[in-house]
């Protein structure tokens, strides 16, 4: 077990895991969640669960394991590999950026010769892994095989973080700390679902929600700010509070359960923003749509430069997620058995 969550996000950011490619992060952290949970297991997809038994609702919380990467599609004479997109990553973010493959292998990210930059395109991008040809780029690289970026994890001053993949493994640090710190029985039964492929359009949540079956959901995953330099305007900043999502692309939040996380936090003094996204989702919009509907939230941790290599939290956001995550789930949801009715 870590001493401090920053620990626990340093350990997760810089596992090897793009979309497709989880299992060394899913075993990671169900090695952490075995003892704190009631029962820990995979699906057939490698979606990871962690329930914690009581009575009904069944309340779901779910964080995303895979990272954005890339995918080798061509091994040139040269060696040269071409690449192709793991979820929405830009171009412009890799050029002369490191990145590593499962087996420990790191190359670097460049372009051929264009004039403008709009220019820029897959097409136009090759990864150098060092290799004098084809055959010796094959010994190490094959066609398919996943690269994640390759950036280490970096405290700054003043308490804020910087790593790859913070989308989404702060979001799994949320979810572990909050189990850690649960009491041992709860008035609600806790399905933490520890997901595949979001960055591929929510498809682990899609199914974990279904085989599941819960009366309400959260996702909990980062989200833009509005606190940079010429910054789309929005009214999320880093350092203010876990932001209680209203909507993004995918869902527009249950009243009620925004209601409820909104009032846990105002009763316990936890800071905390609201958030509009106007372009983005996450696993809360699969859970919602799932059999006939799921009332469900939101709780996002603010992020700088989502989706490039250095995305950057405020510890203090993470840690009081966490405390309105304990708060909530600690508290008794209502809930009518008899009419399926929030």
């Amino acid at each position: 077990m870590f001493n401090t969550v920053e620990e626990l996000i340093k350990s997760l950011t810089e596992t090897f895991g793009p979309s497709g490619e989880e299992e060394t992060v899913r075993t990671m952290i169900a090695n952490l969640v075995r003892d704190r949970a009631d029962r820990v297991f995979e699906d057939a997809l490698g979606n990871l669960y962690a329930v914690k038994e009581s009575n009904r609702p069944r309340i779901m919380i779910s964080a995303h394991m895979d990272e954005i990467g890339v995918m080798v599609t061509n091994i040139d004479e040269n060696g040269f590999l071409r690449i192709a997109p793991l979820g929405g990553v830009n171009p412009i973010m890799l050029l002369g950026q490191r990145i590593r493959f499962k087996n420990g292998l790191t190359g670097t990210v460049y372009h051929e010769k264009f004039k403008e930059l709009k220019e820029l395109d897959w097409s136009k991008l090759y990864a150098d892994i060092g290799q004098r040809d084809a055959a010796a780029a094959e010994n190490n690289v094959k066609i398919g095989d996943s690269a994640c970026l390759a950036q280490p994890f970096n405290n700054l001053p003043g308490g804020r973080c910087l790593a790859k993949a913070m989308d989404d493994r702060v979001g799994c640090a949320v979810l572990i700390e909050t189990l850690r710190r649960l009491p041992e029985r709860l008035p609600q039964e806790v399905c933490f679902v520890f997901s595949i492929q979001e960055e591929l359009g929510l498809r682990g949540a899609k199914t974990a929600a279904y085989s599941y079956e819960p009366d309400f959901g959260i996702a909990v995953d980062v989200t833009l700010v509005g606190d940079t330099p010429k910054a789309p305007t929005m009214a999320v900043s880093l350092g203010q509070g876990p932001a209680i999502k209203v909507k993004d692309s995918s869902i527009l939040c249950h009243p009620r359960v925004r209601q409820l996380m909104v009032e846990t936090a105002e009763n316990n003094n936890i800071s905390h923003q609201l958030e509009v996204l106007e372009r983005g989702g996450t696993d809360a919009g699969a859970i919602h749509l799932s059999r006939e509907g799921v009332p469900s939230g939101a709780i996002s941790i603010p992020c700088r430069y989502v989706h490039s290599p250095s995305e950057m939290i405020d510890l203090k956001d993470v840690l009081n997620a966490v405390e309105l995550m304990v708060k909530l789930l600690t508290k008794e949801w209502p809930f009518s058995e008899e009419s399926n009715v929030f």
